[in-house]
């Protein structure tokens, strides 16, 4: 399922830059300037090849596809949560060995693993070991994807700086012609409104939803954790959903009644 709000907030804030520059007298024309985008992105590109290593960059194009797609397909806490409580009455009836049937059918490579984890062993703590530390794993694993892009959210508007520097040195060397002096200290500027831009409308937006999207991927794996912990230690199915339900919101609790 496509995720269209980063698109639609991309384009509304390129929509606000251009009737902004329109209602100051300001020609959209002068955003059509190559060496400010050569200076801001590929300034950035290079940053983060400096910043980090290859094996995080070759990340990027997946993580774009996550945050335009809006994140890893997962089951909601409420469907997680009827199936757990579908799980324990399975339990109580055939023992845990009741669930090796249940175990090809499910497709979540974390869940899948939990679930042979319970069938294959009775220690709890072992159990809840190994599961946190794989949600861990996928905690730092995403800290860093996102600290890419508020990296390069860092970087841009300084090399927007950079940019009109650059260009302020080229409009100099125009001081005898008013008109082309005017010009040039335009197009120099752009550099600076390309970087704060590309920094605050796109970089740092993007790594906030790698965030919250990280999180909410997190909080349904800690769900799947308390679950499969309570089925290991044969808690009837209505101890399982009070004990679940407290991850639901209220409007969500509600709408379960």
């Amino acid at each position: 399922m496509r995720d269209s709000s980063t698109l639609i907030g991309i384009i509304l804030a390129l929509l606000a830059v251009g009737v902004a520059m329109v209602l100051k007298g300001a020609s959209l024309i002068a955003l059509v300037n190559p060496a400010a985008f050569i200076i801001i992105f590929g300034g950035t590109a290079a940053t983060l090849l400096v910043s980090f290593p290859m094996s995080e960059i070759k990340k990027f194009p997946k993580l774009i596809k996550i945050i335009f797609g809006g994140g890893k397909q997962i089951a909601s806490k409420k469907e997680i949560i009827e199936m757990f409580t579908r799980w324990a009455t399975v339990v109580r009836k055939e023992g845990l060995l009741g669930l090796e049937d249940e175990v090809q059918s499910i497709e979540d490579p974390f869940l899948k693993h939990g679930l042979e984890l319970i069938i294959d062993t009775t220690d709890t703590e072992f159990t809840r070991d190994v599961l946190l530390e794989k949600i861990r794993a996928t905690q730092e694993r995403h800290r860093k994807g996102a600290l890419i892009f508020s990296q390069a959210g860092t970087y841009a508007p300084s090399l927007g700086v950079l940019g009109a520097v650059v260009g302020l040195v080229a409009a100099l060397g125009n001081l005898s012609d008013s008109e082309v002096l005017g010009h040039s200290i335009a197009a120099a500027f752009i550099a600076t409104l390309v970087g704060i831009f590309s920094g605050y409308v796109l970089w740092h937006p993007m790594s906030n939803k790698l965030k919250l999207l990280s999180r909410a991927e997190i909080e349904t794996r800690e769900i799947m954790v308390e679950g499969l912990l309570s089925l290991q230690e044969g808690i009837n199915s209505r101890q399982l959903e009070h004990k679940l339900n407290v991850y639901l919101l209220p409007e969500e609790l509600e709408s379960k009644r």
